[in-house]
């Protein structure tokens, strides 16, 4: 078995034909700079575009497989120079009857597969063009379509605010979805704003494997949040065996945020932004009064939670606190290029170059930084409110 780094969850911003695909996203995200990052400055060796369902991404798929930059490999899922994996993902919104709105993921080994999904989707979707589109269903239809397609299925980020299972439709999967579609679930995705100690607390969630995904809408922030895999070779079809804990293939380890920085770790006010420190919140804002509250993840979880703090099935992996390197006090965009020409990739940055190498290129600012996350010293200022959280020194 060998051990890979994965991002599963990366939007394109614009087509190379200047087609919008995923708004607002950067528009240097496109699936060829995304792989380009990911290979030379991430040192991913899986990622997975969401937005593959489109035809203007396979469109720029077709013309990689065309130029040959792009190898279709046995096992699914295609080469890129040999040194990353491509995966093809579609994220869609389903609603269900209370209004709530919920983002899941597909995954599919190959084009004609995801072909075969555009032409089912198109038929539900207004603008297939587009990426994370209201499909006009409930999540139960979803999971039957992806049961038909024998689609990797991964409900998104579960627990925020805005247009996840969690945190926007029920306080449980199993009521949205019957006990064949809970069959199809691959994998549970927890978002930026929750860890493993959080989500556990969700008895239901036991059977499912946990996955961290950096959900990228710029090129910088490719890897924020990954996965570590051993799989016996960098496929889609590995990566099935991963997620379903099948063949001795599995997730590893989690590498993700501390949930207090994500955006919508805290609770806020819908009118005034300001956001809660203590919980639970109260009915109304002390600040303005507003009763239009925007509940965080920390506290819903705290709300619909049915099992102890601290308890985990003997399958969860470790979850690794790993503060995204762009946070790091000091650590500016041009010394952070530096870095990574001299030193090596992200990945090698933050798991292999010694912390004497990083003071003599970055400075004893950076390194000081460096080692403040490693050694688990660093501070976190809470985010929410829809802004992120800061790390500080101590």
């Amino acid at each position: 078995m060998n051990r890979y780094f994965a991002d599963f969850h990366i939007h394109v911003g614009i087509s190379e034909s200047g087609k919008w695909v995923k708004i607002p996203t950067s528009r240097q995200l496109t699936v060829r700079t995304i792989l380009d990052t990911a290979l030379q400055r991430k040192g991913l060796q899986i990622v997975a575009i969401v937005d593959a369902m489109s035809p203007w991404v396979q469109q720029d798929i077709g013309r990689l497989l065309e130029e040959g930059r792009l190898v279709a490999q046995a096992g699914g899922g295609y080469r890129y120079h040999n040194g990353v994996t491509l995966l093809l993902g579609a994220e869609i919104e389903t609603c269900e009857e209370s209004g709530g709105m919920c983002h899941s993921l597909l995954y599919l080994p190959d084009l004609p597969a995801m072909q075969e999904l555009t032409k089912e989707m198109s038929r539900h979707i207004r603008n297939i063009g587009l990426s994370s589109q209201n499909a006009h269903m409930p999540l139960r239809q979803l999971a039957s379509i992806a049961r038909i397609h024998q689609a990797l299925f991964v409900p998104a980020h579960v627990f925020t605010p805005h247009k996840s299972l969690y945190g926007a439709c029920s306080p449980r999967m199993s009521s949205l979805l019957n006990e064949a579609d809970l069959a199809v679930v691959s994998a549970v995705e927890l978002g930026l704003s929750a860890d493993t100690v959080m989500a556990d607390r969700i008895r239901e969630l036991w059977g499912f494997e946990f996955l961290t995904n950096s959900d990228a809408h710029s090129p910088e922030k490719i890897g924020r949040e990954y996965n570590l895999l051993e799989l016996a070779a960098p496929s889609y079809g590995e990566c099935v065996l991963a997620f379903k804990r099948q063949a001795g293939r599995r997730v590893l380890e989690n590498f993700g945020m501390d949930p207090r920085l994500g955006k919508y770790h805290q609770s806020c006010c819908g009118q005034c932004e300001t956001i809660f420190s203590a919980s639970p919140i109260q009915p109304t804002c002390p600040s303005c009064g507003c009763t239009k509250l925007v509940k965080g993840v920390a506290d819903r979880i705290e709300e619909i939670a049915d099992a102890p703090d601290g308890l985990h099935p003997a399958t969860r992996p470790q979850y690794r606190y790993q503060a995204p390197l762009y946070m790091l006090p000091g650590l500016g965009g041009k010394t952070l290029a530096k870095l990574v020409e001299e030193l090596g990739t992200e990945m090698e940055l933050i798991h292999a170059v010694s912390l004497a190498e990083i003071q003599r290129v970055g400075g004893r600012r950076v390194a000081a930084a460096m080692a403040a996350v490693r050694n688990g010293t660093a501070t976190v200022q809470s985010g929410g409110g829809g802004i992120y959280g800061k790390v500080g020194l101590p």
